[in-house]
Order: C-alpha cells, then sequence, then structure tokens
C-alpha cells in the first residue's frame, strides 16, 4: 500500500518533489498538490506570487549554483549531496524547456580589482533559463504531472492543518464549496508554501509550539538605473553580487541582477507592495537598464516577522510602494505600463520607517557612485524589497521533517529557501526519503512483517 502524499504549495519545491516521485514509480494518483493560484495555462503574467512554479519559476530564470547562495542546503546533507540535487532541479528546468539548448551557465572566475577597495564580490556560476520560456516550461511540467495522475487543488487556500489527525482544512466550513471532501487527510505531507504562506508557516509554529531557529531580517530597496553604468562589471559577473559587512553586523548584498531586457516587478504580499525584477531573452523587450535588490541582513531584531511587515506597511501609501530617484521617473513594466509606486522628493519618510538602518543602504549606493564613477545621480530605488524569513522550524537533516512530526516536512521558503534552486533541492531531497521510505516498507512487506 503506497501512502497518499499532500504537497501545500505547488512552486518550485513542491513541483520538483512530485516530479522525483513519479519519476521513480510512487503513484501519481497517490499526490494531491494544493495551492492558492492558478495552473499554468489560467496563471496571468501579472499574477506573479501564486500558482504554478511559484514566484521564482514563473517569473525568474537564474539558477544559483552554488552552496554559499540562496539558503543553507549543504547544512542538512554536506556539499556533494546539495550540488548533486541542484543538478536535479537544473535538469528539470531543461527537461521542460521548449529549447533546452538556450540554457547556459556564467561562471565568473576572477574578482576585479577596481571592485576591491569598497565592496566583495560574490562569484558563483549561475544557470540561465531565460525569462520569456519559463511560462512554457510550466506547461509543460505541469501537463507531465497530470498525465501522471498527480491531482491539482487550485485557487484554494489551505486554512489550518492538523498534525495530530493528519488533516488538513480548506477555506471556511460554511463556504467550502465540496464538504465531502473536507477535511483533506494525508499519510505524509509537504509543506512548501512560498512567501504568500510564511505567514501560515509561523502560524503553525505557534499553535504547535514548534521548535524554531529565529532568522534576522533581510530588507531594502530594488535599485534601478541605466546599464551603461555597470558594463564593465557585467561583463565580468551577470548576475553580480556586491557585497558589504558593517562592524555593527549588518551586512548588506547586491541581489538578483537583471540586464539587457531588465524590468521592476511589483508582488503583492499580506496586501501591501514590495519590489523584485526580472529580465526578458528577447530582445525585442530590451531597454538597456539593470535592477538589483540591496538587501540588508539585520541580525538581533525581536520578532523579526514582525519588524518587517509593521516598516512595509510604512513604506506603501495609496495603496503601493514608493519611488525614489535624484533625477528620473519610474520605468515601464515589461507590459508597458508604468511601475506601480508613489513618486517622492525626499528621503525623510522611508529613513524614518527604516529606524536608523537605511543609513547602510545610504552607504552602499554612494560607494557604488565611486566604482561606477558614470553613475552619479542618474538611479533610482523603489521601497521596499523584503524577504520575509518567520523563525525558521527545526527539522530533522536527514528527512526535513519536524522533530515531533516525522510525516511533515518543511520545504522551500517555509524553510528558509531563498532562491530557486535551494528550493528545488529540499524538495528533491525529500522525496529521495519517501523514496527509500516505499523501498523499505515494500522489502519488509516482502518479507511478510508489516507495510508501512
Amino acid at each position: 500500500m503506497t501512502e497518499k502524499l499532500v504537497i501545500v504549495g505547488a512552486g518550485v519545491a513542491g513541483v520538483n518533489a512530485a516530479t522525483k516521485l513519479v519519476d521513480n514509480g510512487f503513484p501519481g494518483e497517490n499526490i494531491t498538490i494544493i495551492d492558492m493560484g492558478k495552473d499554468p495555462y489560467r496563471r496571468p503574467y501579472s499574477e506573479v506570487m501564486t500558482g504554478f512554479l511559484g514566484a521564482g519559476g514563473w517569473s525568474d530564470g537564474k539558477l544559483t549554483y552554488h552552496t554559499a547562495i540562496g539558503g543553507h542546503m549543504s547544512k542538512y546533507c554536506g556539499e556533494e549531496k546539495a550540488m548533486e540535487l541542484f543538478d536535479e532541479v537544473i535538469n528539470n528546468f531543461k527537461r521542460f524547456h521548449p529549447k533546452p539548448e538556450e540554457v547556459q551557465c556564467s561562471n565568473p572566475v576572477a574578482e576585479p580589482d577596481f571592485i576591491k577597495p569598497y565592496f566583495g564580490l560574490r562569484l558563483f556560476p549561475v544557470w540561465h533559463v531565460g525569462t520569456d520560456y519559463l511560462h512554457e516550461i510550466g506547461k509543460n511540467w505541469y501537463d507531465f504531472l497530470v498525465d501522471k495522475g498527480v491531482e491539482f487543488i487550485w485557487e484554494t487556500k489551505v486554512t489550518s492543518i492538523d498534525f495530530d489527525q493528519q488533516e488538513l482544512f480548506i477555506g471556511e466550513e460554511e463556504t467550502f464549496i465540496n464538504p465531502k471532501n473536507w477535511p483533506i487527510s494525508y499519510d505524509r505531507l509537504i509543506f512548501a508554501v512560498g512567501k504568500s504562506g510564511i505567514d501560515f508557516g509561523k502560524q503553525l509554529a505557534d499553535d504547535y509550539t514548534l521548535p524554531t531557529e529565529p532568522k534576522p531580517v533581510q530588507i531594502g530597496v530594488r535599485f534601478e538605473a541605466p546599464q551603461k553604468h555597470f558594463q564593465k562589471l557585467i561583463d565580468i559577473s551577470y548576475d553580480f553580487k556586491l557585497y558589504r559587512k558593517f562592524d555593527e553586523g549588518v551586512s548588506l548584498r547586491s541581489f538578483c541582477t537583471n540586464n539587457n531586457a531588465a524590468y521592476v516587478a511589483v508582488e503583492e504580499t499580506y496586501g501591501n507592495h514590495s519590489y523584485n525584477g526580472h529580465a526578458k531573452k528577447d530582445e525585442a523587450f530590451r531597454n538597456d537598464m539593470t535592477n538589483f535588490g540591496i538587501l540588508m541582513e539585520i541580525p538581533g531584531i525581536d520578532e523579526p516577522f514582525k519588524w518587517s511587515r509593521d516598516l512595509v506597511k510604512k513604506v506603501n501609501k495609496e495603496g503601493t510602494g514608493l519611488f525614489y530617484s535624484p533625477t528620473r521617473k519610474p520605468s515601464t513594466t515589461s507590459e508597458g505600463e508604468t511601475v506601480s509606486a508613489v513618486t517622492i522628493d525626499e528621503m525623510d519618510e522611508i529613513r524614518d520607517a527604516f529606524q536608523g538602518y537605511y543609513k547602510y543602504i545610504d552607504d552602499f549606493i554612494d560607494d557604488m557612485k565611486k566604482v561606477f564613477p558614470t553613475l552619479g545621480d542618474d538611479w533610482g530605488v523603489y521601497v521596499p524589497e523584503v524577504k520575509y524569513l518567520s523563525p525558521e522550524p527545526l527539522v530533522d537533516y536527514d528527512t526535513l521533517a519536524l522533530i515531533d512530526y516525522n510525516n511533515v516536512h518543511f520545504v522551500g521558503d517555509a524553510l528558509s529557501a531563498r532562491g530557486i534552486t535551494v528550493s528545488g533541492a529540499q524538495g528533491n531531497y525529500v522525496a529521495e526519503w519517501v523514496l527509500q521510505c516505499m523501498e523499505d516498507a515494500e522489502y519488509i512487506e516482502h518479507g511478510d512483517i508489516i507495510n508501512w
């Protein structure tokens, strides 16, 4: 008897897990995936937070290929195994890619001297899938899983989970469309929510008093400027990551760099706007702009999740975020619409909201002007960019299962992954464990002892 597996979240982590399972003989009809968004055929381009392949797999096309970036995969399984799991994620994106030959890897090897006086430059390989292909990849991948019998429940929010009774509840009972399927039971659960479900993960941690590891605040801005100012560095490292660390323990990094056809994107989480970015591969979209996040990591904040939420609320005005530039206006999206933002002339309200921490971003930008002397005042910032990291639940390193519930596995954003490759690798890691359990159970069953 094969167990019933439920995956909460159809993002990169959950989808990779399901794919590895069905590839290795786990019956697809025993897998149910629940997501608040839509399938890739009905998901609008602008709906970047929920739906098949989550946020990263829908609007970003860069897969980082190093264990020091995007979350701590190697701490669970070691360097060699982590890289093996990364390869599986990358191969899946190639497998469902309409033109896999166009997936390329950049691998800068030398830190340039002109950076060194002001920044560290983190160099690592990056696989470039191509944003323009992500939606076709999603359709091909989705069709594969459906053909394998995987059940998807779309536009549905899981509101509570009973770990003891192994049941999860969808929506409110009085409004649930199909009561005969309520609640949904499971033998094993993979909790693979994205950014939009981080508050739910925190709720579960509180409800079950799960042991957790506090995480630092990660917040900042999305910086945008004409690409020409950064071309010297882009030629060395396309997805460059500038890095600074201050004596006070605060560190800053540039994050998710987009070039050539680079666009700022609005994300809506918990009813507030924040910013991210993506790049198009099609030359028709070329705008010769560069954008990247400037993210601060701030340790030692009490209730970092709440602190970040409160800050984001303060820098939202008239239902959207803020834009500041000494000389520029907000840019347009890849659909030709002005990026949603309220333009401000002074930075005082932003600095007040950041409670003294914005001085580090000011220093970062001032030093960029020294390293890239043509930059001057030819730039703008969209405020805020944020990575919500709720306290990370402590898990068994071999299974990523909760300490007190060995059939509940946390992966992806729910386990503080901060990138496509790490999220997918965590999903594959859990799938590998489930397959091993299945193999062991079959061995025991054939030995006339017991099954599952």
